[in-house]
């Protein structure tokens, strides 16, 4: 069973509040920043067409923004540091904006991969990491909540813009599109003005001056040593992370589930046009996948924040990526319109029941003061198979030409694998834990009881000390009376002579 969430924060945090405005602002940042890859791919047939790409090198346009998204992690988590995540929030929105206007100006497909791929996918991290932060700081005891309304954000950005795409597409092209999109990023801004710092509880007057060297120390006033810049890197990717057997476990089941992750997404629509159904209808099937996950991010957090679940919650993590990827299997299966919604839907589902709980469980497993530092490693690991996932998925789409073999070997069989060994290994991670913790209230127990030993030991010598010198006392006592009474009889005697 896992341990109860511990406060490292160093402060209460309000639980609510202001904080529940910072969650709106984190429910759009996050909505542009995980819908914006995804939605994107109603643009692919277009572009493909239009640049004379394949399957797998227009698959690279999203696989590219994810991974400079997730690769961007530590760097985003010094810049959090530094500026504080309102600032943060602000750039990456101004970055997002202007890379898609950029792009759609493009001629060539490295063009696209350059602007909407590393310069849009570098804003979107910044979006992310400085949400998710942030929100750590506002919340604790119904964090799983506030995670879960702030990660909604994604299915509803993906439920509207999805259909929103198609719509443009039809009206403006995808250069149009791209433009528009690239205005509606700029919300963003706005978003990151509502994430203001926590207001900490006044402090005494006479603690001022030391306040202001501590902030003068993180801010990295100019008294700081040469090495200061390192310590703050290796605060941000701090390798001895590693040594945390829970948190390794987190890392390789998360590298799994994310190769095959984001590869049925892309090709949802491409696939359900193969089976028949018209644009705007395969455009749909995104819309209700985002519909669903809508509602279920939120009642996912809900779920996890009662007692029933919160100590199990890395076994729901496992439980919710089995059910996606089980999902994922079924597909091939499904060829009409009827079938492929109800496939949809189950999607939604799982896929929204891993995401409310993916950054909980890390926190849950990390706590909040390691929990920067984690997410920064995290995320940028978690890069390569998100590069390589949809690509690898484009080139199997290529080699086969058939959708079937994706969902089947890409996408169910590796989720579910993902799943399995996440259970497996948190079995044995909290198996482990409590044997240390055993092994850990023995030892203190012998060490009580050799100093409970000592102790009595101490308290005999002192006993055998004091009693050996009452006895000297009372031989010395007895002595003197004897003399007294041999001086008394001998006086007698001489009065008697």
């Amino acid at each position: 069973m896992a341990p109860a969430p511990a406060n490292t924060l160093g402060y209460k945090p309000p639980d609510g509040g202001w904080g529940w405005m910072v969650v709106i602002g984190a429910h759009i940042s996050i909505g542009f920043a995980y819908s914006t890859p995804k939605v994107l791919s109603i643009f692919f047939k277009a572009i493909q067409e239009d640049l004379g790409a394949s399957y797998s090198e227009i698959a690279w346009i999203s696989s590219i923004m994810l991974a400079a998204m997730y690769a961007g992690g530590p760097v985003s988590s010094v810049l959090v540091d530094r500026f504080g995540s309102r600032p943060i929030v602000m750039l990456g929105g101004l970055m997002c904006g202007v890379s898609m206007v950029i792009a759609s100006f493009g001629t060539s497909i490295a063009y696209i991969y350059f602007f909407i791929g590393i310069i849009g996918g570098s804003g979107l991290c910044l979006n992310l990491n400085a949400s998710l932060t942030i929100i750590s700081k506002y919340f604790l005891v119904r964090r799983p909540l506030a995670n879960g309304l702030a990660m909604a954000g994604s299915p509803v950005f993906l439920c509207v813009v999805a259909p929103l795409n198609q719509y443009l597409l039809d009206r403006f092209g995808w250069r149009g599109s791209l433009f528009i999109l690239g205005a509606l990023m700029l919300n963003c801004c706005v978003a990151g003005a509502l994430m203001r710092p926590v207001a900490l509880p006044p402090r005494r007057r006479d603690s001022r001056a030391s306040l202001k060297t501590v902030e003068e120390q993180r801010s990295g006033s100019n008294t700081e040593p040469e090495g200061s810049c390192v310590k703050k890197a290796k605060k941000f990717i701090n390798l001895s992370l590693f040594k945390n057997r829970g948190f390794v476990f987190y890392l390789i089941g998360n590298m799994l589930y994310i190769f095959g992750a984001y590869a049925p997404i892309v090709f949802l629509p491409v696939y359900a046009v193969s089976q028949g159904l018209d644009n705007y209808s395969a455009a749909y099937l995104l819309s209700i996948m985002g519909f669903v996950d809508m509602f279920v991010r939120p009642c996912t957090g809900l779920l996890a924040n009662s007692k029933w679940i919160r100590p199990r919650i890395q076994y729901f993590f496992s439980f919710a990526m089995v059910f996606n990827g089980v999902c994922h299997l079924l597909c091939p299966l499904l060829n009409t319109h009827a079938f492929l919604v109800a496939y949809a839907v189950f999607f939604g589902v799982g896929f929204g029941m891993v995401f409310a709980l993916i950054f909980e469980c890390l926190m849950d497993l990390m706590g909040s003061q390691c929990f920067p530092s984690a997410v920064g490693l995290v995320t940028i690991i978690e890069c390569f198979p998100m590069l390589l996932g949809p690509p690898a998925a484009g080139f199997l789409v290529d080699l086969s030409d058939d959708h079937k073999y994706l969902f089947l070997l890409m996408c169910g069989s590796v989720i579910v694998a993902a799943g399995l060994f996440l259970f497996v290994a948190n079995l044995y991670n909290y198996h482990m834990l409590d044997k240390e913790k055993a092994q850990k209230d023995q030892e203190q127990q012998k060490l009580r009881t050799s100093e409970n030993q000592e102790q009595q030991k101490l308290r005999t010598s002192e006993n055998q000390e004091q009693q050996v010198s009452t006895a000297e006392g009372e031989r010395e006592e007895h002595a003197a009376e004897s003399v007294t009474k041999q001086t008394g009889t001998k006086d007698d005697n001489e009065a008697q002579a």
